[in-house]
């Protein structure tokens, strides 16, 4: 296979090892290094003896990430409150590059999920939830059993639908649980508010080392509430503040602008009983670089 023609065929794979990687991951940069070390390892190898590229490629790209996510998972024990994954924002303005339109597809929710997998489960859970990659190709990229591969999927998937939030919500229902919610916290409502929680509801803020913002997840209808009209009377009196609709990860958000720049982009999901169940705001400068 010539230097051009392999070039062609992995700029063709691209998106699918973007999705892959931005999954394991939830970080942009860092999904593009890893694709960039499967291109290395493509270019450096017999082409030609490769039967399947599409799985040679998967194969490769998962297990370099599987790496780079075991050393994120270090680095984020020591991040400055919550960590939280970067969105992927689609407004009048700004669209998503070509190369991860398909990870989009993946929701901020879900992303928050997988944080509390270990780095092989989720590799799992991705490759046969998201990819349908037969157990046997997933045993290969794993080093591991069929059955174990089973048993890594089915234990991932139960940990990842038990952690509050629903994933199969209409993007209807979403703006109409935003709309509803940011309209009583702009009127200082707090009994509105917190009856649009449910009881075990968390609001999660990723402000990095620079932006001021809570420490740790809210919790609760009460706590959540109390700092949401606290939050919310500050930011409608700010001189050139302005809220707009967008979409993060392909679900309806909002994002918060000073002058042009944002500042915020905040989306939720509901439970089971459509009540507000999982709320994320995205504050920190280096995860809106992109828009900004």
């Amino acid at each position: 296979m010539s230097s051009d023609v392999a070039a062609r065929e992995f700029e063709r794979h691209r998106p699918r090892l973007i999705s892959i990687c931005y999954r394991m991951l939830g970080e942009r940069a860092a999904s593009e290094d890893v694709v960039q070390d499967t291109w290395l390892r493509w270019a450096g190898t017999d082409q030609d003896a490769v039967r399947n590229p599409e799985a040679w490629l998967t194969r490769v790209a998962t297990r370099i990430a599987i790496d780079a996510l075991r050393v994120a998972q270090r680095r984020r024990e020591t991040y400055v409150g919550p960590w939280l994954p970067e969105p992927l924002v689609v407004t009048a303005e700004h669209s998503v590059e070509a190369n991860f339109i398909q990870a989009q597809d993946c929701g901020l929710a879900l992303l928050w999920a997988m944080e509390r997998l270990d780095a092989t489960e989720r590799a799992a859970f991705i490759l046969r939830e998201a990819f349908d990659v037969a157990y046997i190709d997933l045993a290969r990229t794993l080093g591991k059993s069929e059955v174990a591969c089973r048993q890594l999927v089915s234990r991932a998937r139960k940990r990842v639908h038990n952690s509050g939030p629903r994933f199969d919500v209409s993007n209807v229902q979403i703006s109409t649980l935003i709309g509803e919610f940011f309209t009583a916290a702009s009127n200082g409502d707090f009994d509105a508010v917190t009856k649009l929680l449910a009881a075990d509801a968390v609001a999660i803020t990723d402000g990095g080392p620079s932006v001021r913002a809570a420490r740790r997840p809210l919790l609760g209808p009460e706590e959540i509430g109390l700092v949401m009209l606290s939050v919310a009377a500050k930011t409608l009196g700010q001189p050139g503040g302005r809220i707009f609709p967008c979409f993060a990860n392909s679900l309806p958000a909002l994002m918060y602008l000073v002058g042009d720049r944002i500042e915020d982009i905040i989306t939720l999901l509901p439970d089971a009983q459509g009540q507000v169940a999982w709320m994320y705001f995205m504050r920190a400068p280096e995860k809106l670089a992109a828009l900004n």
